[in-house]
């Protein structure tokens, strides 16, 4: 099923600012609240969670730019529906509408089947992306790089318990391990259920009593890695290179996210690509076009010669065949372009100017009449 503009979706312009989407948004959400719609809880849901997602993208500054610049393509991959959903402030939105959703994980339990088995359950860690900086010979012939990234990672004093050594985390006696705190309660559109974290483990249904030095407790460390990065034959800009296992460290035992890295190809001082071929520009003098020559034109690897023929025009192009850069998925080699300008001289003495009249007006056709020379 093909996405809808996020826009479109929440029936904004492009240029409408975060003040007036909240305000659109607050009334979609409004509108399409299942409570809302007893005759069709199921389509409102469906729509309550398009609009929210919209929302969650267009509300963000950084999302908002990605998906300006590129799209779905700038949001998919990067940020899941719960991470979306995860930088909505839902307590803002309804706060005042009489809704009770509960914050972000009532939503969850609301729409998504329960908040309590994701965040109890192993969790993947986050997915990182990192840009990477390469020269058009390194994109062509491939090569290997160091990164630098940074990332959260299980504290290695700990093994991740945030609990200090020799010591574990107790359950909590406030939410007897679940984590939630539930609060029912009735309102004139029936009876909800508040769902927010215990205040006391912060969700996570433990309390250390005694926490690790390193990690405060926390069981994670924020640190920078180098990472290895083999960047292989024909990349481009905006190509990624998936290292599973390079991302962030995951949550219960889950494993950790992917590095994404996304590969951004500098402009060259002597060659223009395009695709898998490349095109080099050579000027050549008009002795060279009109009587021909042999030149030599530098290629990715080193240089080779190309024949002017006679009579050459201006901007006529001529193909090194293999000379271009491999296909990234191994399909062939492009070529190189090599297109010719023929200079004209700016200045002339005397006598090169004399030689150029008289060459103009000696040249006739067949039955005798002049005929230009140029």
């Amino acid at each position: 099923m093909v996405k809808r503009d996020y826009y479109e979706v929440l029936g904004v312009e492009k240029t409408a600012s975060k003040d007036e989407i909240k305000k659109v948004y607050r009334k979609l959400a409004k509108k399409y609240h299942p409570d809302m719609n007893k005759d069709n809880p199921k389509e409102a849901e469906e729509k309550f969670k398009e609009i929210s997602e919209a929302y969650g993208v267009l509300s963000d500054d950084t999302k908002r730019r990605q998906y300006d610049m590129y799209g779905h393509a700038g949001i998919e991959g990067r940020y899941s529906r719960e991470d979306i959903f995860r930088t909505i402030n839902f307590e803002d939105i309804f706060g005042d509408m009489g809704f009770g959703f509960g914050g972000f994980e009532g939503i969850f339990d609301t729409f998504f089947g329960g908040a309590r088995t994701r965040r109890r359950g192993p969790i993947k860690g986050n997915n990182l992306f990192q840009d990477l900086e390469i020269s058009l010979e390194e994109a062509a012939f491939g090569t290997k790089k160091t990164i630098k990234v940074p990332r959260i990672e299980w504290c290695d004093q700990c093994n991740g318990t945030g609990a200090k050594p020799g010591t574990s985390p107790k359950k909590c006696a406030s939410c007897q391990g679940t984590g939630q705190i539930r609060d029912v309660r009735s309102s004139g559109f029936g009876q909800f259920v508040r769902i927010t974290p215990c205040r006391y483990c912060n969700g996570s249904g433990e309390k250390i009593e005694h926490p690790c030095t390193n990690c405060r407790g926390g069981g994670k460390v924020r640190r920078y890695r180098k990472i290895s990065v083999d960047v292989p034959r024909g990349v481009d800009t905006g190509n990624r290179i998936r290292l599973p296992g390079e991302g962030e460290a995951g949550n219960n035992g889950g494993p950790s996210g992917d590095l994404f890295v996304v590969i951004y190809v500098k402009p060259h001082d002597t060659f223009h690509r395009e695709g898998n071929h490349i095109i080099y520009d050579v000027e050549i003098t008009f002795a060279q076009a009109a009587l021909g020559d042999e030149i030599e034109v530098p290629t990715l690897k080193s240089k080779a010669k190309l024949k002017i023929p006679k009579g050459t025009q201006t901007h006529t192009t001529f193909r090194l065949k293999g000379e271009g850069i491999p296909d990234v998925h191994g399909r062939g080699k492009g070529d190189e372009f090599v297109r010719v300008i023929v200079k004209t001289p700016t200045r002339l003495s005397e006598r090169q100017k004399q030689l150029l009249l008289e060459l103009e007006g000696q040249d006739k056709d067949s039955k005798g009449k002049k005929r230009r020379f140029f």
